[in-house]
């Protein structure tokens, strides 16, 4: 199969061996005098074609090819009919590999020569009959697997349906009505193009399937002349290729064709312009359209403008946020299709092998359903056929080897059932037939000669698929039983809900009850729908079970009660605890320990996403993980703006997944604090090159300009918290003869670079549909809001080498490149801020001008509580002024104390002797709490901490943080701690004198 590239899947093996040759195994003929008598039929033709000879010689050079055939012709009419029509075809076939004759087949212009309808037509029809003998024997006879099979009959779908395509446009041309860019392939850039769909748009297709396809054309793009018009030609071509392909002659029909996948197949022509399916699929689409989109595939006409259009469409396909209220809509269609056609349970005979329980579509569905939820976040996840997906889900965590294993294994077989059953009469069935002839037949092409054997193994692959497609899609709640009744309904309580209600934990189930009812009264926004309420009433049990498990149910239910009133929206969510019901005992406890997180779900749903990714279950994510996992992100962005909302989102996913891990005590305040740095990190990188792309658009590029983002303050040292602002400086450099940029719109350099970080900070802080990305502050600059937004890296050095204030080298401390156009660019900055970090100081001086800092502030900010970590005597600026104070001091002799973090910095310090063990014993431990406690407040909670009021949940992990026994222990180790980190202050750098 080595026709032009058209994005179909077949492959050609690297095989020269005959098929007889390559026999493995093959239909079986038990009955003998039966076999003898259609065997008989096959002897007649070869005698009356004079060709006994020639088929005797291939019996003696292949034993096993007469048996084989033996059995093929007493079990399948339709493969005996085709073999009788044509003997001598038969013999060339066997004795020909059978990629050979498929490839000769499938030549994109194997067909050109035919100028009329009825010729193109009866050539196509003989071709398909070589293509159905010739797929039949390599897939009864072991020579080929499913996806060489299946990859053949698309092959051909898509080569005839072309051939039927070009004979139309050169029709329109004899006639004046069309002008091709190509003669020889008028197709391209022609505008119109077919999309198959289903199994013929993965290259699945089964024997005797028929096609489904929707048919589209782009009207600016037809090249139709002389008054013709695109919807009355492109409907007209249509059904001329319908009646092409479907149409029964003498010499049968190439594919049954059916167009109903197109938008609204009751009330559209049968050709659709894209502008019209782009509105439908954008305003009115269903979840249905987008799983039958998946394996969309352009396969004929305008190929280009065919990928154009499913690259148009790939929003609604692949949606940004894992999509779980897709899932039930897709598990309604199973249902229907069980309920309409009677396919609940497993049998053999009368059983549907592609539609019943355990059958084709589950797996299709299995592997479907996971691409709908993840796909939009994953791309590799965007592949149309089923075996493939099913690799891709093992790769990315969403299910086993053993279950892909077991899957693979069942689907093949199942395949192979499919196509025997179809392969008897030529027939569009997937039923197992009820009599026992024919169904003997089925059972012995497969191979077997027993019933009994046959059903085992039928019945073992059935129960393997619904297995596995019971544990994805009906993994309802089935808590009702075991927690006894739960009933809301009605104006008085039921007395057994009340029991229910107390025995789990409720000490006023009267109120539950109340608030319940109250959710079905539809005073929500998110319960103002029929189908929110429908799902939010099959969660009651494992809700209540989950909220029953916190230290205060009550509490707990107030709580997701005050977190529904503010839901806009409750289908998506409700249908994802549906689908997740261990998601509910993550909320609980961020209900009951962190309203911060509580308030971010319910304005934004699609924050759960990131713990349904199976890389929340792994190890904490790297560096690398984060930077590749925001460039797929934002690669998938079609425009700027579009990138924008990505960023949000990863950013709000990521964030909302570490502060998962760090309330689940899976990862340690410290390393909450790096992923959340290396997260900015990766932002700030990445969207800087992309607001400097549309600065670059709109007034050219800068020649010769160099451009570098310094991190400042807790982002430089590596430890900000979900709320932290980024303190940034940005630093550029240009040659000196460079005077303007380059562009229609040309600017100054200071007036582009000022420019630059103008649209750097809007593209972070401006509230988009998503919200905001961070907040920054670009007020350590040089001259502070009073100097220029960026900054030219000369000038930064001289400002700071001559008229720096100390508080602005102490900030240098922690001044770290993030991001920069040049390695050379960014070790010029480095050593620049180094040389001036280490600059011979007056010690006494610059003590006391510390001193005498922290004393103004504290009397700026006096607080009293020893949970205003920060801003205490003894706080968390204490120890980073002891720090920056003592690099300041000893930088000059002992470079190794310049770094950024302040815990390693105080480490270093130790180890150049310039700060005593007994001091960093103080200094490091606490510092290290003040961390701990810092994330865990701010992530949890937006404004200030106030033990009085705090949720019990939340008192509790702060105390587990601080291993202290009680919340009065950790706040007396608190105080204790505070008074030792002032007492070294004060006896490292000076006393603090706050004026009166």
């Amino acid at each position: 199969m080595t026709h032009e590239s058209n994005g179909s899947k077949a492959q050609p093996l690297e095989e020269t061996a005959c098929l007889a040759q390559r026999l493995d195994g093959g239909p079986v003929a038990p009955d003998e005098r039966l076999a003898q008598a259609h065997w008989q039929d096959i002897e007649k033709a070869i005698e009356k074609a004079e060709m006994s000879e020639a088929f005797a010689e291939a019996f003696r050079t292949y034993p096993a090819l007469k048996p084989f055939l033996t059995g093929v012709v007493t079990n399948s009419a339709f493969l005996k009919e085709l073999a009788l029509r044509d003997i001598a075809r038969l013999l060339r076939i066997v004795l020909t590999a059978p990629e050979a004759t498929i490839t000769n087949l499938c030549l994109h212009d194997a067909y050109d020569a035919e100028i009329s309808e009825a010729g193109l037509m009866q050539a196509l029809r003989r071709a398909k009959q070589e293509l159905a003998l010739t797929t039949g024997l390599a897939d009864l006879g072991g020579v080929w697997p499913l996806e060489m099979v299946t990859g053949a009959l698309s092959d051909f779908a898509d080569v005839s349906l072309n051939a039927c395509v070009r004979l139309c446009y050169r029709d329109l041309q004899a006639r004046g009505r069309f002008d091709p860019v190509d003669p020889a392939s008028p197709e391209k850039q022609a505008g119109f193009f077919i999309l198959a769909m289903g199994k013929h748009g993965a290259g699945e297709l089964n024997y005797s399937s028929d096609i489904d396809l929707i048919v589209l054309y782009e009207p600016e793009y037809s090249r139709l002349q002389n008054g013709a018009e695109p919807p009355v030609e492109f409907v007209r071509m249509t059904r001329r290729i319908v009646k092409m392909m479907s149409e029964r002659t003498g010499d049968g029909y190439v594919f049954r064709t059916d167009l109903r996948l197109r938008p609204d197949p009751g009330a559209t022509p049968l050709a659709i312009s894209v502008p019209a399916a782009l509105v439908y699929y954008e305003s009115l689409g269903q979840n249905w359209e987008r799983a039958a989109l998946i394996k969309a595939r352009p396969c004929a006409g305008d190929i280009a403008a065919g990928e154009s259009f499913l690259s148009e469409i790939r929003p609604f396909i692949w949606r940004k946020y894992l999509d779980y209220a897709a899932i039930s809509d897709v598990h309604s269609i199973k249902r229907q299709i069980h309920a309409h056609k009677g396919f609940g349970k497993i049998t053999v005979a009368g059983h549907n092998v592609k539609l019943g329980r355990g059958g084709i579509r589950e797996v299709e569905f299995f592997a479907q359903t996971q691409q709908l939820i993840a796909g939009g976040r994953n791309p590799d996840l965007r592949t149309r056929q089923t075996l493939v997906t099913l690799e891709e889900l093992v790769s990315h965590g969403w299910i086993d080897t053993v279950t892909k294993d077991e899957l693979t294994e069942a689907y093949i077989y199942l395949r192979k059932v499919e196509h025997c059953i179809q392969m008897v009469n030529d027939e569009q069935t997937h039923i197992l037939p009820t009599d026992a002839d024919a169904l003997a037949r089925v059972y012995q092409l497969m191979g077997y000669t027993s019933q009994e054997t046959f059903t085992r193994d039928l019945l073992t692959r059935f129960r393997t698929v619904q297995h596995h497609y019971s544990g994805l899609f009906e993994n309802e709640p089935e808590l009702t039983d075991s927690l006894g009744n739960l009933v809301f309904t009605g104006d008085s309580d039921d007395p057994d809900t009340l029991a229910t209600l107390e025995r789990l934990g409720f000490k006023r189930p009267s109120e539950a009850i109340r608030i319940i009812r109250e959710w079905h009264y539809g005073r929500y926004p998110a319960m103002r729908t029929a189908k929110s309420r429908e799902r939010l009433t099959e969660l009651h049990p494992v809700l209540l079970d989950a909220l029953a498990k916190t230290d205060n149910a009550d509490s707990a239910l107030l709580s997701f009660d005050a977190f529904l009133s503010k839901l806009p929206a409750g289908v998506q969510l409700f249908g994802l605890l549906r689908s997740n019901p261990h998601l509910l005992n993550l909320l609980a406890t961020v209900m009951g320990s962190a309203p911060r997180m509580a308030e971010i779900v319910s304005k934004r749903v699609h924050v759960l996403d990131a713990v349904l990714d199976p890389a929340f279950f792994g190890d904490v994510p790297t560096q690398e993980q984060i930077v590749s996992g925001l460039e797929t992100t934002l690669g998938q962005a079609r425009f700027y703006e579009e990138a924008l909302d990505r960023a949000r989102i990863f950013v709000q996913e990521q964030q909302f997944l570490l502060g998962l891990r760090l309330l689940t005590d899976s990862i340690t305040p410290l390393q909450m604090g790096e992923c959340l740095s290396y997260l900015a990190q990766a932002v700030l990188e990445q969207l800087l090159s992309r607001v400097w792309q549309e600065l670059e658009e709109a007034h050219g590029k800068m020649p010769g300009a160099q451009v570098a983002l310094l991190a400042m303050g807790k982002l430089g040292g590596q430890e900000i918290t979900c709320s932290s602002d980024l303190d940034l400086i940005l630093l550029y450099e240009v040659p000196e003869d460079t005077l303007e940029s380059d562009g229609k719109r040309s600017l100054a350099p200071t007036q582009y670079f000022a420019r630059l970080t103008q649209r750097l900070v809007s593209a972070l802080t401006a509230p988009t549909a998503e919200g905001v990305l961070f907040e920054v502050d670009f007020r350590l600059r040089p001259s502070g809001n009073s100097g220029p937004l960026a900054t030219r890296f000369s000038s930064f050095t001289e400002y700071q080498r001559k008229e720096a204030w100390t508080w602005e080298h102490m900030a240098l401390t922690r001044a770290r490149v993030i991001a920069s156009t040049c390695a050379t660019f960014t070790s010029q900055i480095e050593e620049g801020i180094r040389t001036i970090k280490a600059g011979e100081r007056d010690v006494a001086k610059l003590a006391a001008e510390v001193a005498d800092m922290r004393a103004r502030i504290q009397k700026e900010k006096p607080t009293k509580s020893p949970w205003d970590l920060k801003q205490i005597p003894g706080g968390l600026v204490d120890i980073e002024f002891i720090a920056q104070f003592l690099q300041l001091s000893h930088g000059a002799t002992h470079p190794s104390v310049l770094q950024q973090k302040t815990e390693t910095a105080l480490q270093a310090c130790v180890k150049a002797g310039v700060l005593s063990e007994a001091h960093a014993e103080i200094l490091v431990p606490q510092l290290r709490l003040y961390e701990a406690l810092s994330q865990i407040l701010k992530l949890t909670l937006s404004g200030k901490f106030d033990p009085q009021t705090a949720p019990r949940g939340l008192l509790d992990l702060l105390v587990m943080a601080g291993g202290q026994p009680t919340f009065d222990h950790l706040t007396r180790m608190l105080e204790e701690g505070q008074e030792n980190v002032r007492n070294v202050f004060e006896e490292i750098v000076g006393p603090v004198r706050v004026s009166s």
